[in-house]
């Protein structure tokens, strides 16, 4: 019996878990897929980033490399948060505070992007095992409530049905186990991400305080 057959027999709750586990596992793939296209590429701008910064005669200079290395303006927060007039209260706060604000505020938007979908990752990997069960525990329920129902209990009327119930348990699990280990290989790759930033907020903090940049 294919797949096909089994879904078309099944009831309205088999359906929707087998529905449910076929969106979890295309988010999973779409979030693998997107994430690692995007953390290569972030960690590649941001290392050219820093070193044709830093080899920049000048600020002006610094700053269209930058803008040139930089085209989805992943790290733009960090490079505006030393240019950033200060406004409001934030004026009557120490300079070297204001920029100690700015420079935390610009490295959470950038964490944030790069965070996007490690929540739903994790989400996956630890539900899609119970949602394969729950698919399992029920078709169970449900073919054996059907074969009381017939009066038959023959093996080869229950291996069938029941075998067919335990391949949810099976689909839990294909849908869980790539996203835990994408979950923790790109919580490595965004931990070396995360150390390169704070390192260059540092040194930005660092130049801006030596000397006076010139606003935008």
């Amino acid at each position: 019996m294919n797949w096909h057959t089994m879904m078309w027999q099944s009831d309205g709750v088999s359906v929707a878990v087998s529905l449910l586990l076929l969106l979890m596992s295309v988010s999973s793939w779409f979030i693998i897929v997107y994430k690692s296209w995007l953390l290569h590429r972030s960690i590649q701008q941001l290392l050219a980033c820093k070193a044709l910064f830093w080899q920049a005669g000048d600020w002006a200079q610094a700053r269209s490399h930058w803008l040139a290395v930089d085209t989805q303006a992943m790290f733009m927060p960090l490079l505006d948060a030393i240019t950033h007039p200060a406004q409001g209260l934030s004026s009557q706060v120490a300079a070297s505070d204001q920029l100690t604000r700015r420079l935390r505020e610009g490295l959470q938007a950038v964490r944030a992007r790069l965070q996007f979908g490690q929540d739903l990752l994790a989400t996956i990997g630890a539900t899609a095992p119970f949602v394969g069960l729950l698919g399992t525990v029920w078709g169970i329920f449900h073919a054996l409530t059907n074969l009381a129902v017939a009066g038959q209990y023959t093996i080869d009327k229950v291996a069938q049905p029941v075998g067919e119930a335990l391949v949810m348990t099976a689909a839990g699990l294909a849908v869980a186990i790539p996203a835990v280990m994408a979950y923790n290989l790109m919580g490595r790759r965004l931990a070396r991400l995360d150390t390169e930033l704070e390192g260059l907020a540092y040194d930005l903090r660092a130049l801006a305080q030596a000397k006076s940049l010139p606003t935008p």
